[in-house]
């Protein structure tokens, strides 16, 4: 078992995040990474740093024109003298027969869905790095490992093809998908964040060869709100393979370990080649967000549940905000998913 990781995160650094219109600290620090690189070292497990694949891959999830913004947006919104440290843009359009803009705050509405997403100075380096930290770990999969941990910063699941959202920028959970379609005819992404994985589902809404799994809290009280609700099954030749399993808000272990045996069965009869999870840990009891109530054992017993489908796995971290038990939670999954152990 195989962890990668890279310290180049830590150059993304959001300062801004808008919570019921009141201006707050956002609660994705680069301190989340200090404490889940502890788990990692704690098990002894090897630490790879990414390699270096650039856009190709980002290009095979994400549209050029998002790729053009995310690049040049911050040396753009500069240019206005008199824009905020990081962007936030402060207009949405609907896409209802809209037109793209040329001004910088109307592309980064178009390109941002809310404002938890800030864009920094190094805000695309330390995307693109996750991106490379997914596709690494991929890659070692690819060879024959039988898992590899993807410890990217900044998240990616509710990130589109063409927009930001969430905390996320790259979608890197897609983008392993992905790349383990070079070799695997059908992948599954199982994403155990408390919050939808809104942008994977959107990614892949047309596509029957991968299928894409969501366990969180219920959208109808709860972050992204407009997606993540039960009858959403996909379409054309992605119809079937989208399941959502949505939780009242404040669910515990079993009720969440219910619907992850619903989850594991349809990947059982999807039979994938390789799985990805999208590994988020904010369904933690402990976490700030407070949208579901999973212990520590659970965790270990979801691991241990998923590590039973005996597939190539490449684990993608989400979510997960700090709390004194974050290290803990992650070291319990990582113990359940490669020994079965229950602690």
């Amino acid at each position: 078992m195989r962890a990668v990781y890279s310290d180049v995160h830590r150059q993304h650094d959001p300062a801004f995040a808008l919570v019921r219109g009141t201006m707050r600290p956002s609660a994705e620090q680069p301190a989340r990474a200090d404490r889940l690189i502890a788990a990692v070292r704690r098990l002894g497990w090897p630490i790879n740093d990414p390699e270096p694949y650039g856009l190709g891959p980002v290009l095979g999830i994400h549209t050029a024109e998002y790729v053009d913004f995310l690049q040049h947006a911050y040396e753009d919104w500069q240019l206005l003298g008199d824009g905020a440290p990081e962007i936030v843009p402060n207009v949405h359009p609907q896409r209802v027969s809209a037109t793209y803009p040329r001004a910088i705050v109307g592309r980064a509405g178009w390109h941002m869905a809310d404002a938890a997403c800030p864009i920094g100075p190094h805000t695309f380096k330390a995307a693109l790095s996750a991106s490379d930290t997914a596709v690494t770990a991929a890659e070692l999969v690819l060879a024959g490992e039988p898992m590899a941990y993807a410890l990217c910063r900044p998240p990616g699941h509710h990130a589109y093809a063409d927009m930001a959202g969430g905390f996320c920028f790259l979608n890197n959970s897609a983008i392993a998908a992905q790349r383990l379609r070079r070799r695997h005819d059908r992948v599954a992404i199982l994403d155990v964040d408390v919050h939808h994985g809104n942008g994977t589902q959107g990614i892949f809404w047309t596509r029957g060869d991968v299928l894409t799994l969501s366990i969180h809290a219920d959208p109808r009280d709860f972050y992204p709100f407009f997606w993540g609700h039960a009858h959403e099954r996909g379409e054309g030749a992605g119809e079937g393979a989208n399941l959502n399993l949505p939780l009242p808000v404040g669910s515990g272990d079993e009720a969440w370990l219910a619907v992850l045996e619903v989850a594991l069965r349809r990947i059982r009869n999807f039979q994938p080649g390789a799985l990805v999870v999208a590994l988020g840990l904010d369904a933690s009891e402990a976490d700030p967000f407070k949208g579901l109530a999973v212990t520590t054992t659970g965790f270990s017993r979801a691991g241990a549940a998923i590590g039973q489908l005996h597939l190539p796995t490449v684990l993608v971290q989400e979510g997960g905000y700090l709390a004194d038990e974050l290290t803990d939670n992650l070291e319990s999954f990582l113990r359940g998913f490669s020994c079965g152990e229950i602690v």
